[in-house]
């Protein structure tokens, strides 16, 4: 399975992008955001199940809102008031529901935020 993100790019502090995670032959059911900033692990960002439920990393509450496209074939990561610390590759995954266990990933989208 293919999952292309787009949207990325470089943005000042307190401005937003909304990344973009689509499948061409893929309903993305149970969905996920990660993220990698250099020289750090990859974490946790957002994740939506199939129910609708969504779960949020406690440093993007508030400010990042993940939500799914009326086909099911686009899942969305909305990012308001952007800091530089969210500065890092950013990976969407079809993940098995109910957890944050990747399946498969798409080859990732850079954000740069810049203070």
């Amino acid at each position: 399975e293919q999952l292309v993100e787009s949207g990325g790019g470089s943005v000042q502090a307190g401005g937003s992008l909304r990344l973009s995670c689509a499948a061409a032959a893929y309903t993305l059911n149970c969905m996920a955001w990660f993220r990698q900033a250099p020289g750090k692990e990859r974490e946790k960002v957002a994740r939506l199940d199939i129910t609708g439920i969504t779960d949020y990393a406690d440093f993007v509450k508030d400010r990042f809102t993940i939500s799914r496209g009326n086909a099911d074939k686009t899942v969305y990561l909305q990012m308001n008031s952007l800091k530089p610390e969210d500065t890092a590759i950013y990976y969407c995954a079809a993940v098995f529901c109910g957890s944050w266990r990747p399946m498969f990933w798409g080859q990732g989208t850079q954000v740069t935020v810049s203070s």
